[in-house]
């Protein structure tokens, strides 16, 4: 999962956390929501929809990439044991300090 830092003047902040505090969501809840409502098609709802028409007339609407495809659960597997397999990061700090 990605982390994003969000510079953004301590007025409009505010009014940000408020408006998650209202929906009962956390900023990072409000934040994701608003920015999913942003950039898929699929979603729907009148809530939605009035983020995306705001979103198109502030010109920040933008159109979908192509759909992803999800790896084959093989080869995440095979990832995930290949991942584990090397040398301990502990092992080359010591060695490295010999």
């Amino acid at each position: 999962m990605a982390q994003v830092t969000w510079r953004v003047p301590d007025e409009l902040a505010e009014r940000v956390r408020e408006a998650a505090r209202t929906l009962g969501l956390s900023v990072n809840e409000y934040l994701t929501r608003l920015a999913r409502a942003a950039v898929d098609p699929e979603l729907a709802g009148d809530g939605v929809a009035r983020t995306r028409e705001r979103l198109a007339r502030a010109g920040l609407l933008v159109a979908p990439g192509p759909p992803r495809r999800r790896p084959v659960a093989d080869a995440v597997a095979a990832a995930r044991a290949e991942a584990g397999g090397g040398t301990p990061l502990s092992d080359l700090v010591v060695s490295d300090r010999s």
